[in-house]
């Protein structure tokens, strides 16, 4: 069936105002744009309007900053002017091999906040250098001051420079006590003892890793020597930082230069990227307020509160232990993807860098969340004769893998910062030293044996009462410790057992084919076999590592026996008999036990510029004020930190 036809038809309708036409008014604009928003669908109006206030929100938002960009445009060139004060330390005796050192050009800089040596204070105005100018003229008239008035005026030099002690004030949190300024040590090779031809060898051998470093590697973590190229961990600049102190100790004015400029203009602490808490903190923070501490350079304190700052958020835990993990950029934390546990050494190896960083900014909040880590240490139950398992969780605040106990990995620097903390602030925090004691008597009872043939006294772990005779490379930080703390008064016992324990380090490299020692050793204990040293091929490896070194430089330190210098000199050499590449850099290797092939694994560890050629070169001296041990501490990193007067 069809339906009925349809007819068309045209409907016309007139307004009552008759003969009005289309004139383009605001009224009939008005009328049209409205008919063609009514047309529209409500999810079109929806997303219209909505785009819209978002856009209106995002101009409210960037107007702030769009005004101090317009702002810092109109004085952006002098600012330019201001970012290259000069550092110049020196020291008149280099290698031969050095390149030649030119001195840096001076650029002028606002009078700001001033601190430490004069010479980083010498971007004076035409009147004040005219001023100085004619004070100078009037001392040179009057008779020259006697020893006494040169103490009273306690003027002291660096590398030649003549440097007023900085007006540094101790910044205890919580604490009431009167607080009297330190002033800058005295770390002159030049002034009171020449560099001796094992300290130049040293200065050559850093020139020679920092030329690879340099050429291959310039503002990356790590160099690759033999494939000529790096790796990156953190994209932080590890090698650099790692090496700042280093260079100002060896005097090397213009590698030190280039590399603060590098700190200056390129180092990005705001870049998105997941950094290890304690490596970070250790290696650049600690690097940071180091070679403040020996400048007074501005610069670096700047760069070392940023950074402090970001690494804040580690400590948003429900335990206040810290996540292992944290992303610098965007201020997030996280434990490590496998598990919520940290180790124990890399929540309470940070303490002496962040104390610091308080101290030197006055700001509380570093020091009060690292010391909250140590006050629940020190309550926790699980602990055997002082001696802590090596993993805490970081949601209960409790340890875990309890019964396994060690000096080496994950625990180490635990042991070795107890004692370094009461040492920083002036040997007054009591829980500090008890756990450290407790330490020591647990280790002594519980961990110490003596190998077989030769009765080498070594540390060895229990796991669930089960004494393993592994020792790392790691533990041999402990003779230094041991040393350092009978140094500040501590029991005689201790420098025994330090003397013990240092002999069995050196043996480590000793009793190996290249002279060098492996990562890990088993010692034996049958009186049958020929060697008080196994290495399994696991463990062969060597990375460049610092800790004998370390506790030779305590050692001839606090006893002035020479054989310690002796086998630093003999570690030194194999060093550069093995792991030297010819083309810039050092490398570590994979097997120790073979003299022909040592295997390079093409990795110079940051720690070699930053720990290993120090203390290599702070023991061959024989200044014993360069660098005092008993006005500075080395961090876990060998970065230095001022003890606190008070």
């Amino acid at each position: 069936m069809y339906s009925p036809q349809r007819r068309d038809f045209i409907s016309v309708t007139l307004g009552s105002q008759a003969g009005r036409n289309y004139d383009n008014s605001k009224t009939w604009r008005r009328q049209s744009c409205w008919r063609k928003w009514k047309q529209l669908s409500r999810l079109q109006r929806s997303l219209i309007a909505f785009l819209f206030v978002f856009m209106v929100f995002c101009g409210i938002a960037a107007y702030p900053n769009l005004s101090e960009h317009w702002q810092a445009d109109e004085g952006r060139e002098g600012q330019l002017k201001q970012v290259k004060p000069v550092v110049v330390p020196a020291l008149d005796v280099l290698s031969p091999k050095a390149p030649s050192i030119s001195q840096p050009q001076k650029l002028k800089r606002p009078n700001v906040n001033k601190r430490g040596p004069p010479f980083l204070q010498n971007r004076l105005s035409k009147k004040e250098k005219e001023e100085t100018k004619i004070r100078k003229e009037e001392n040179e008239a009057e008779a020259i001051p006697d020893d006494k008035d040169k103490e009273q005026n306690n003027m002291i030099s660096w590398h030649g420079m003549e440097i007023a002690p900085g007006s540094v004030t101790v910044a205890l949190p919580n604490s009431k006590q009167e607080k009297k300024p330190m002033s800058h040590e005295k770390v002159n090779a030049k002034e009171t003892a020449t560099v001796n031809e094992q300290q130049k060898a040293v200065i050559e051998a850093f020139q020679h890793a920092w030329k690879g470093y340099k050429q291959y590697a310039w503002g990356h973590d790590e160099l690759k020597p033999i494939s000529k190229t790096y790796s990156e961990w953190f994209g932080l600049g590890l090698t650099l930082i790692d090496a700042l102190d280093t260079m100002w100790i060896l005097g090397l004015k213009q590698e030190f230069e280039e590399a603060r400029k590098w700190v200056i203009n390129e180092l990005n602490l705001g870049k998105s990227v997941d950094v290890n808490l304690f490596e970070t903190t250790i290696r650049i923070l600690g690097g940071l307020l180091s070679v403040y501490n020996l400048t007074g350079d501005q610069v670096f304190l700047d760069k070392a509160s940023e950074l402090g700052d970001r690494l804040m958020p580690a400590f948003n835990t429900p335990s206040k232990i810290p996540y292992s993990d944290v992303n610098i950029g965007r201020g997030t934390a996280h434990p490590p993807r496998w598990t919520s546990d940290s180790t124990v050494a890399e929540v309470t190896s940070i303490q002496l860098e962040f104390r610091e960083l308080s101290r030197l900014t006055k700001k509380e909040k570093y020091q009060a969340a690292v010391d909250d880590v140590m006050k629940r240490i020190h309550r926790l139950g699980g602990k055997k004769d002082g001696l802590v398992p090596m993993f805490i969780n970081t949601n209960s605040g409790q340890f875990t893998h309890l019964g396994v106990y060690t000096f080496g990995a994950r625990a180490d620097s635990y042991y070795e910062y107890l004692l370094k903390q009461w040492i920083q602030g002036g040997r007054r925090e009591a829980d500090l030293l008890e756990d450290y004691l407790q330490a020591i008597e647990g280790v002594k009872k519980n961990l110490i044996r003596k190998s077989e043939p030769n009765k080498l006294t070594f540390v060895g772990e229990l796991s669930h009462n089960q004494f393993s005779p592994k020792m790392d490379h790691l533990v041999c930080f402990l003779p230094g410790t041991l040393a350092l703390g009978a140094h500040h008064g501590l029991s005689a016992d201790h420098m025994e057992l330090a003397k013990e324990l240092i002999e069995t380090c050196y043996q480590m490299y000793a009793q190996i084919e290249t002279g060098l020692s492996p990562e890990i050793v088993h010692f034996n204990l049958s009186p049958h076999n020929a060697k008080d040293v196994e290495v399994k091929p696991a463990d062969r490896h060597n990375l460049l590592r610092p800790e004998t070194v370390e506790s030779l430089f305590y050692m001839y330190r606090f006893t002035r026996d020479k054989k310690y210098q002796d086998w630093g000199w003999e570690i030194f050499q194999n060093f550069n008999k093995y792991t030297r590449v010819d083309t810039g850099g050092y490398t570590s290797i994979n097997n120790v036990r073979s003299s022909e092939n040592p295997e390079p694994r093409d990795k110079m560890e940051s720690f070699f510029l930053g720990e290993t050629l120090k203390y290599f070169f702070l023991l061959f001296s024989d200044e014993f004020n360069l660098i005092s041990l008993d006005k500075y501490i080395f961090n876990t990193e060998a970065h230095i930190l001022p003890i606190w007067t008070t």
